[in-house]
């Protein structure tokens, strides 16, 4: 019995120091997360890009033709 209680101590202070699986799963939530905020705040982002390129557009077909 004591070999058995020995044995599980050992198992639980080397799965507790045993992290080689944590920075692959840092990984994958970290990229769980960014998809979540492009999917939440894609769309309002594009349509604010579009109106800043439309914009930008504009001033510069504006400078193009006080130049001519």
């Amino acid at each position: 019995m004591k070999v058995l209680s020995n044995l599980r101590n050992r198992l639980r202070k080397n799965l507790l120091k045993n992290q080689s699986g944590q920075g692959a799963t840092e990984y994958i939530l970290l990229l769980v997360v960014v998809v979540g905020l492009v999917m939440a705040f894609g769309p309002k982002i594009k349509k604010t890009m579009s109106d800043k390129m439309a914009d930008l557009d504009t001033s510069i077909q504006g400078v193009k033709a006080t130049e001519n």
